[in-house]
């Protein structure tokens, strides 16, 4: 499947996965700049206007499937997923690491955090990135004291492959650890 074959909304447990809309990006705006959500993110406050205008832009974009996390009628996330080039050599065949890789993100509204949410839409997306994508490898990050996030991405049985020892810049914080997370397609076919 190539990447503009990616159909949507799609199941992520309870939730729909959705392109965006105006009028659901404007529900996200009521909670994405709070200091609870923002406190563990490298893009804290965003401009609303530029914010919406940014996901409506990349819809169709063959790189970024980002999505509105849906329940019913009520946002209660977003989800990322964003594909790139692996490593490899110039002399290769470059069509084998080209468009490899993808990366993925979460954000959960406050109002319906602990409801295990954040891993429904990251398993999601891994489903997206391997079994539609055909990526053969996908990676997320955080901030290492971000608990909960990485606890979702170990959930789905992703790899921490790298402890960032005060490698990460926080605002409040100062420099603090950051980890990566990894899983590769092979790993998810055995795991399901």
């Amino acid at each position: 499947m190539t990447t503009s074959d990616v159909t949507w909304p799609r199941a992520a447990g309870p939730l729909e996965l959705r392109l965006p809309t105006e009028a659901a990006l404007e529900q996200v705006l009521e909670w994405r700049n709070r200091p609870e959500v923002t406190r563990w993110l490298l893009r804290t406050e965003v401009e609303p206007e530029a914010f919406a205008r940014r996901w409506l832009e990349e819809t169709g974009d063959p790189l970024d499937h980002s999505a509105i996390a849906m329940l019913g009628d009520e946002v209660v996330g977003t989800a990322s997923l964003w594909v790139t080039d692996g490593m490899g050599q110039t002399h290769g065949d470059p069509a084998v690491f080209q468009r490899s890789e993808a990366g993925i993100g979460y954000l959960i509204d406050p109002a319906y955090a602990g409801k295990g949410y954040a891993t429904q839409i990251a398993g999601a997306l891994l489903a997206l990135a391997f079994d539609e994508l055909g990526v053969h490898r996908v990676t997320a990050g955080c901030f290492a004291d971000n608990i909960a996030s990485w606890k979702v991405m170990e959930k789905l049985g992703m790899r921490r492959e790298q402890h960032g020892v005060r490698d990460s810049w926080h605002a409040e914080l100062g420099w603090i650890d950051g980890f990566t997370y990894a899983i590769l397609d092979e790993e998810w076919r055995s795991a399901r």
